[in-house]
């Protein structure tokens, strides 16, 4: 039979994630689980998706606050669900493309992404960082707070491909900060995306 309703085509999506889920979730990592296999039909990633404790709590606590989100790309930012994030108050940014990031990274010859990593930590208030493409997006916050210029409310690392992954996503595993990382090469800005909204769902449905 074929199902055309959305709300029914999703509810059976999770159906068959939950039926060949083959390993035991903690309950308060699983609908962050499940909603990033729902969006890339990899179920790798139920073992590579590394929580820091109380990484969810701590998230969901942030944005019943109201906090910024602050993505590495514009395609993580247009994946987030506006319409969750408004309800929660809460912004959602990407510096990427702003014309004085272009023009310092030029100039320092470094990344936009680091840049608008810097950019973000200048706002002060609670951030959370979604990173799913720009591996120096992760080492740059981890610079920065090892220099004790920003202190996220969570890191969301997942960027995706072959140069300065694992290390960025190292760099994150190691640190004090609240964190959801994708271990190894996979990840991506869709990734990062269904992480945020898996979290804003808990409290916005």
């Amino acid at each position: 039979m074929i199902i055309t309703d959305p709300a029914a085509i999703e509810a059976r999506s999770m159906e068959i994630i939950e039926s060949e889920l083959n390993i035991e979730i903690p309950p308060e990592n699983k609908a962050v689980v499940k909603r990033v296999i729902h969006a890339t039909a990899d179920f790798d990633y139920a073992e590579n998706l590394a929580f820091s404790d109380g990484a969810v709590s701590i998230a969901l606590n942030a944005l019943r606050r109201g906090c910024r989100i602050v993505t590495d790309t514009q395609m993580a930012k247009s994946g987030i669900n506006k319409t969750a994030a408004a309800k929660l108050g809460c912004p959602v940014d990407c510096f990427m493309s702003d014309p004085d990031v272009a023009e310092e990274a030029k100039a320092r010859g470094c990344t936009r992404a680091q840049v608008s990593m810097e950019k973000a930590a200048r706002l002060g208030g609670p951030v959370i960082f979604v990173v799913g493409n720009a591996p120096t997006a992760l080492l740059t916050l981890r610079a920065l707070m090892d220099e004790g210029r920003v202190s996220p409310e969570l890191v969301i690392g997942v960027p995706v491909g072959f140069v300065n992954i694992l290390e960025a996503k190292e760099a994150i595993l190691t640190s004090p900060v609240p964190h959801i990382v994708a271990k190894g090469r996979k990840g991506g800005s869709n990734v990062a995306a269904a992480i945020v909204n898996a979290l804003m769902y808990q409290i916005t449905r």
